[in-house]
């Protein structure tokens, strides 16, 4: 073999191998000696290689400098942006290829162009480049065609992903899985089953696509049922990466019994000490509100990384456990690992929620001098978040206006919510008055807006809310509680408990607890419901909140002593938080109900929030 290609060998190897800093070495090789550099297959590998190893920069300098691109070239860098999970500049990159260079895509190209269309969820972009390639002479290629698959199955479009399927000559088993997945994702189980049996080969990514379609497409239950439907026929092979994503239900949907037993699967399957799944297993545990588990599966662990790190330090500041999230995260920093983005998150958010300003100030600053991190919107939200709740509204607008994003919703509400608690009027209602140019889209948001105008005797506003209320009511998802009694589990709607086999029980226990509530000096909050209608008929709409009938179904259903976990998937409300709060005393019961914004976990009358979420 002569030195020329025994290089271009060394280098490829060096791409297959992700062997980097050997493939460093080869590229000052060839510049040392200056040979090769000027031969288009040289520097093409050299390029190749560099994507495939994560290494952008040197990619995109290797890009710049060469005299000569070729379609491979292209090619390359684009494969190279797709990798590094930047997939726009593919995109903006494209017209220069063929202004600049004066390239027409090959096949390869087009491959590439799809996959960014696909990554992005460009639907639009992706129809462009599918219509190019039909009028291209590589329009028969089955490469492309299965990208387009993909394509169109991420985007949400699984029956024209299916169309393009059918013209594929060599089907293989990256396309059916692209199909597959396409279909879970939809929640269309039985096309999904069609396909998944008519699969001609089938491996753990075909059933991992088949699972975690249904998951991230907000099919849960669906997921579960297939996995132990398949698992009874011996017909999917189990991975690390389809536990993870029945892990992953199991945390959506707050299925503590289904985590325990797949957490059984883990252990029978000897994938304990599998970084990747402990991760996963740290994750449902917290979302499930057994944050010990959480904690103890952290602490058995010995090679924990930054995710498992920042898990179950996320998962403490979540529950309101500020001090222990603070602990883990200096016996992180001791142990020799950089925080990273999500780890700011979760430590700042729980010193705002814990009152720490000075020590939440403190975390911000380090995150940026000490580690080089730029902030993101959700870093500054935390941190207006961390002096509005202490009351120190002036250091929270000055952030507002300080920092280098438009703030969003979110941001207008956490200080809209520290005025109606600090009896800030004036201000509130010219907060209130820019939400309402840009029109809010959450009904809590709405909500506190109401309450300011209405303290500040501004009804024609609070009309006005009443409306926008009514318009976004039409709109929005149903707000329900889900109640997970281990073998047994029950979701409720707002009012909808006339239908229920168990609504007698359930509307004599509500009852029994609202009189014993009310001796003790409860009244309902009606300023929640914005609806225009008779206070005794906005007492009963409380009444019938979700939550309240899944806490009573659980007090009915539930084992004494046992905690009851709830799943709403809307902000609960100020009245039903102060109801459970009630609940808790007069039962000695403890109720954990994970809401949009938060974990709240009522004990004895308190909650560890705060009452601030």
């Amino acid at each position: 073999m002569s030195a020329s290609r025994l290089l271009l060998h060394r280098i490829k190897r060096c791409r297959d191998f992700h062997l980097s800093s050997e493939g460093k070495k080869l590229h000052a090789h060839c510049i040392k000696s200056g040979a090769e550099l000027h031969v288009p297959v040289f520097t093409n590998a050299l390029l190749d290689m560099y994507g495939k190893c994560g290494l952008l920069d040197e990619a995109v300098q290797v890009f710049d400098e060469m005299p000569h691109r070729d379609f491979s070239s292209w090619a390359s860098i684009f494969t190279a942006y797709n990798l590094a999970n930047l997939p726009k500049y593919p995109i903006l990159m494209f017209p220069n290829m063929m202004a600049v260079d004066g390239l027409q895509a090959d096949n390869f190209v087009l491959a590439s162009l799809v996959k960014a269309c696909s990554n992005l969820s460009a639907l639009r972009l992706g129809k462009q480049v599918h219509a190019y390639f039909l009028v291209s002479y590589f329009s028969d290629d089955d490469v492309v065609k299965s990208s387009i698959v993909d394509m169109y199955a991420k985007c949400g479009f699984p029956d024209v992903a299916s169309r393009v399927f059918d013209s594929i000559l060599c089907k293989n088993v990256v396309s059916w899985t692209s199909l597959l997945y396409g279909y879970a994702r939809k929640g269309r189980k039985v096309e999904a089953l069609e396909i998944f049996h008519k699969m001609p080969t089938k491996n753990v990514y075909t059933s991992s696509a088949l699972i975690s379609g249904f998951v991230q497409g907000g099919h849960s239950n669906d997921s579960v049922e297939l996995f132990n439907e398949l698992r009874r026929r011996s017909d999917t092979l189990i991975d690390k990466f389809v536990l993870s994503s029945l892990l992953s239900c199991s945390a959506d949907a707050a299925l503590l019994h289904l985590g325990k037993q797949v957490h059984g699967l883990v252990i029978e399957l000897g994938y304990e000490s599998n970084c990747y799944i402990t991760n996963s297993l740290i994750d449902m545990y917290s979302k499930c509100s057994e944050v010990s588990s959480a904690e103890a599966i952290f602490h058995s662990t010995s090679n924990r990384d930054i995710v498992s790190w920042t898990s179950v330090i996320v998962g403490m500041a979540h529950h309101g456990l500020a001090h222990k999230a603070l602990e883990l995260y200096d016996e992180m920093i001791l142990a020799g690992f950089r925080p990273n983005e999500v780890t700011f998150t979760g430590v700042i958010y729980g010193c705002s929620h814990a009152g720490l300003v000075e020590k939440g100030e403190d975390l911000f600053q380090s995150m940026v001098s000490d580690y080089g991190l730029r902030p993101s919107l959700q870093h500054y939200t935390c941190l207006v978040d961390l002096y509005a709740r202490s009351r120190r509204l002036d250091e929270a607008f000055e952030v507002v206006n300080s920092m280098p994003f438009e703030p969003d919703e979110a941001v207008w509400a956490t200080l809209l919510s520290s005025c109606c608690q600090a009896g800030r009027n004036e201000l509130g209602v010219q907060i209130a008055d820019h939400l309402l140019q840009v029109e809010p889209k959450e009904t809590s948001t709405l909500i506190l807006m109401s309450n300011i105008y209405a303290q500040a005797g501004i009804w024609e506003s609070v009309s006005i809310i009443r409306k926008l209320l009514a318009n976004l009511d039409s709109k929005k998802k149903p707000g329900f509680s889900h109640v997970d009694l281990g073998k047994e589990s029950e979701t409720f709607y707002a009012g909808d408990a006339t239908t229920h086999p168990m609504k007698d029980e359930i509307f004599r226990l509500l009852k029994e607890l609202d009189a014993e509530m009310r001796r003790r000096g409860y009244v309902p909050n009606i300023s929640v419901v914005l609806h225009d209608m008779e206070e005794q008929e906005k007492e009963r709409q409380l009444f019938w909140h979700s939550e309240r009938l899944a806490v009573a179904y659980g007090l009915i259903k539930s084992c004494p002593g046992t905690t009851i976990r709830v799943l709403k998937n809307l902000r609960v409300c100020n009245d039903c938080h102060t109801v459970l709060k009630l609940i808790s005393s007069i039962t000695g019961r403890q109720l954990a109900v994970r809401d949009a914004n938060r974990f709240h976990h009522f004990k004895d009358g308190e909650c560890t929030c705060g009452d601030f979420w």
